[in-house]
């Protein structure tokens, strides 16, 4: 069938469901009534496939992946299901004949709000590798009802609002109450046997929450009609009567009665005090418990019996939010399914590996033990047995050394320590990049790596090119395919034949062109949707750019002291004070939101906007360097900004930064690096070579844990000591609160310098002039930047799980059977003769 023969069937397909849906008929719906039809017309068509590969796996019974996450980042879902649906052509026929823009409806689609940075956009690059790949998998994830928050900044300061993501209908998610979960807490345990003699509990007097779940298909890319589906299956426990306490509502007590449906409201609530630590521990437990009730449910159905699950199952473990996992698998085994202890943990071991993302202390996790104790009474029971068995393990292999012991115990000074939870849980402990594989293994878990080194190892991160690159950059996509051909979207090793063109004359010109038309797509989305706001909310303006032939400088990730964005603008201080311009136009772009809790970092960025206002008044210096800070970082602003980026700060403190993914995202679409030793800039550096990875600096690793007094750099370095100074003379500030942030900034660096910023600035300051001297030279810079393109190939998350599924899940593909495809495409199609392709 031709395309303007699909187009017109496709067509009549929006115009049924626009009837249907809205009551209306094309002409007169609404953009938002167009978009939710339209979208229900492609999830028609993924569900076929979504069908004939569930059908698969029921057929075939290969192992399956299960990912469990607290945080996902899709980003906007139709635009990348168009892509990865191969229906680009299609589309645009479609809406040209219905007079429809398909800008305008992308932009009804609101970024769902499910997570906040690295963590949860690593998760859902890696699904959509699964799904291209044709892994066998499903992830896990609470449906956060107002998201982390949406970051608004007033006056410089950020505002945290709910994010209304679900504000609309979602076209893409479909609620299924037949597969609900409940979920105790609380209650008094009783002591029983199982067959095996095995002390287990029941539980009387318990507080029962239900999770009702939400599922989204996630596509993966293929040239054909024959792409594979997997679920993203979200908890939620907003929607159930039953979790809101009407007793306790009549009495007066409305905190308490809504405190269950509460906790799936917000991500990572403020755990400053005991209401946020209670309700983040719950959603903690909501979400290991309701996705290991469906991971069992699911396996019985296909098996009949739970004889293959160590065989069939894997659980994936992202960071130590789900830690409790092992816990309740034990807990399920020995109790529901009358596994002896020891059969229960061999189980455990053999499903569990678990991914730590971090070496920050406060991401390790540690829970009060008197409040595991309160809320999860039977959890904690089996983690102090857990405990007291491997405690005598290791008493047996080091007698006599107690400190040891007290190093490696799960619970120790009161507190439940989630990681080494994990760890002792898991048959696989990874870390994310080759550098911090290392220092898990020799620093921060040091003496569990030597009682089991084979089980510490390293995947390093990746990210998708199809929705970076393909999706996110059509016009450097296109550059791409033109010259080597579209192999690279499904096989990102192929991106390296794009360094023959590195030195093409013609080759750089275009690059330089699209990169500039990226750059004025960017300044038209800034100068209209970043809005500057007074102290009461209160829009007054728009941000202040440059053209587009400056210097994108580009620092886009969460603020935290350790990605030293302080250093960053500690910087365009130095630079502000210099007594002549630069010959180079800058733009420094800063995008990222602060934990409500993390008041360090939140005076970071007031004082990141106070240099932004007062670059724009300085008559001066306005026409030549700049700071653009976006509000309410998220995928769809990344991909306005990412392609538009000349130069990617990854700055991280050395040894701090697990691996990062921004950074190759920013090199896949033509950035180039300014960046420490840190994480997986080590590895990116190797691939594209020091010849073409010019802006190198910082202290290593091991040189910052070595003892450091900030006062010396003062001492002899006047030009530092002047731009740190005018934080303490509050330079910038122009109300209490800002004086008050740039004082304790100063103080924080002056004292302590925890992160090394000081350490580093003059190497930084000096590295920076090296990229304004290279910038000059527009051809040797694009020549570079495709270079740095086309040694990308390791870092694509294809590779990252291919590794995975190789060295930890043991996982092969299972692609959707092409005979149960034919026969779900002809079930649907005896009722709906509608067909995309």
């Amino acid at each position: 069938m031709d395309i303007e023969s699909q187009a017109d069937i496709f067509a009549q397909k929006i115009k049924h469901l626009i009837i249907t849906s809205a009551g209306r008929t094309s002409t007169e719906a609404t953009t938002e009534e167009f978009y939710h039809a339209f979208c229900l017309a492609l999830r028609e068509e993924i569900m076929v496939n979504h069908s004939a590969a569930l059908a698969t796996f029921h057929m075939k019974k290969p192992r399956m992946l299960n990912y469990i996450s607290m945080e996902h980042m899709p980003g906007r879902f139709l635009g990348n299901n168009i892509t990865n649906m191969g229906a680009d052509k299609l589309v645009q026929c479609v809406l040209k004949k219905m007079d429809r823009n398909l800008e305008e409806l992308i932009a009804c689609e609101a970024d769902p709000g499910l997570g906040n940075g690295g963590l949860g956009r690593l998760a859902s690059c890696f699904i959509d590798s699964l799904a291209t790949l044709n892994y066998p998998a499903r992830a896990y994830g609470l449906r956060y009802q107002y998201g982390i928050f949406d970051q608004e900044i007033w006056d410089g300061a950020q505002v945290e609002k709910p994010d209304c993501w679900l504000l609309n209908e979602n076209p893409w998610e479909q609620r299924r109450d037949a597969y609900a979960a409940n979920i105790h807490f609380r209650g008094t345990p009783v002591p029983t046997q199982n067959k095996h003699g095995d002390e287990v509990h029941l539980l009387e007097d318990f507080e029962e929450v239900r999770a009702l779940p939400y599922d989204i298909p996630i596509l993966g890319y293929c040239e054909k009609p024959n792409y594979s589906v997997l679920l993203l299956r979200l908890w939620s426990t907003k929607e159930s009567p039953r979790n809101f306490a009407l007793q306790r509502f009549n009495a007066g007590f409305l905190g308490k009665a809504s405190e269950n449906t509460a906790l799936t409201d917000v991500l990572y609530p403020n755990d400053n005090n005991e209401l946020g630590k209670r309700v983040r521990l719950k959603q903690e437990f909501v979400l290991v418990s309701a996705s290991l009730q469906d991971i069992l449910r699911r396996h019985l159905h296909t098996f009949g019996d739970l004889s293959s699950f160590a065989d069939k199952v894997r659980i994936q473990i992202n960071d130590t939010h789900p830690a409790l996992m092992i816990a309740e698998i034990i807990r399920l085994l020995t109790k529901k399914f009358d596994y002896s202890w020891g059969e229960a943990w061999e189980i455990c071991q053999t499903v569990c590996s678990y991914t730590n993302h971090t070496i920050l202390r406060e991401a390790l996790e540690e829970w009060n033990e008197a409040r595991m104790h309160e809320l999860l009474p039977r959890q904690f029971w089996i983690i102090q047995k857990l405990n007291q068995m491997f405690c005598d393990q290791v008493r047996a292999k080091y007698p006599g050394d107690e400190e040891k012991v007290r190093r490696l115990s799960v619970i120790e000074g009161g507190q439940v320590r989630m990681a080494h939870l994990a760890i002792l849980g898991s048959h696989k402990v990874n870390g994310v990049s080759k550098l911090h594989g290392q220092l898990l293994k020799e620093k921060v878990f040091r003496d569990f790596a030597e009682m089991s080194p084979d089980k510490f190892t390293y995947v390093t991160n990746g990210v998708t090119q199809r929705r970076w690159l393909l999706h996110a950059n059509p016009l450097l996509a296109e550059f791409i395919s033109k010259r080597i051909g579209k192999a690279w979207i499904c096989n990102f090793t192929e991106i390296e034949k794009l360094a023959a063109f590195a030195g093409d004359d013609a080759s750089q010109k275009e690059f330089l062109e699209i990169k500039k038309k990226n750059k004025e797509r960017f300044l038209e989305f800034v100068t209209k949707e970043n809005m500057i706001r007074d102290a009461k909310g209160k829009i007054v303006s728009h941000s202040h750019v440059l053209d587009p032939n400056a210097l994108f400088d580009v620092q886009v990730k969460r603020i935290h002291e350790y990605k030293r964005q302080l250093m960053n603008v500690l910087h365009l201080i130095m630079v502000y004070q210099e007594p002549e311009r630069r010959k180079v136009k800058r733009l420094s772009i800063f995008a990222g939101k602060a934990a409500p809790g993390y008041v360090k970092a939140k005076q970071i960025i007031q004082l990141t906007c106070a240099l932004e206002r007062k670059f724009h008044q300085d008559e001066r210096i306005k026409e030549h360097l700049c700071i653009a800070f976006v509000e309410d970082y998220n995928v769809s602003r990344a991909e306005m900004i990412i392609p538009a980026a000349d130069l990617s700060e990854q700055i991280s403190t050395a040894g701090w930064e697990a691996s990062g993914t921004g950074n190759m995202k920013l090199s896949m679409n033509g950035a180039l690096t300014i960046g420490t030793e840190d994480g997986a800039n080590i590895e990116m550096r190797e691939a594209v070579t020091d010849r073409w990875w010019p802006f190198s600096f910082g202290a290593k690793a091991e040189e910052n844990s070595q003892l450091f007094d900030p006062k010396d750099v003062l001492n002899r370095d006047i030009q530092i000591r002047q731009a740190v100074e005018t934080l303490r003379d509050q330079v910038f500030a122009e109300n209490a609160d800002e004086a008050s942030a740039s004082l304790q900034l100063y103080e924080s660096l002056v004292e302590r310098d925890t992160f090394r910023v000081l350490k580093d600035l003059r190497q930084y300051y000096e590295t920076q002039k090296k990229v304004e001297e290279l910038y000059l030279q527009p051809k040797k810079w694009a020549e570079m930047a495709i270079h740095n393109i086309a040694a990308m190939g390791r870092f694509s998350s294809d590779e990252s799980i291919r590794i995975y599924a190789k060295n930890i899940w043991g996982l092969e593909p299972c692609p959707p059977d092409p005979i149960l495809i034919a026969k779900v495409q002809e079930e649907y199609s005896e009722h709906d003769r509608c067909k995309i392709r």
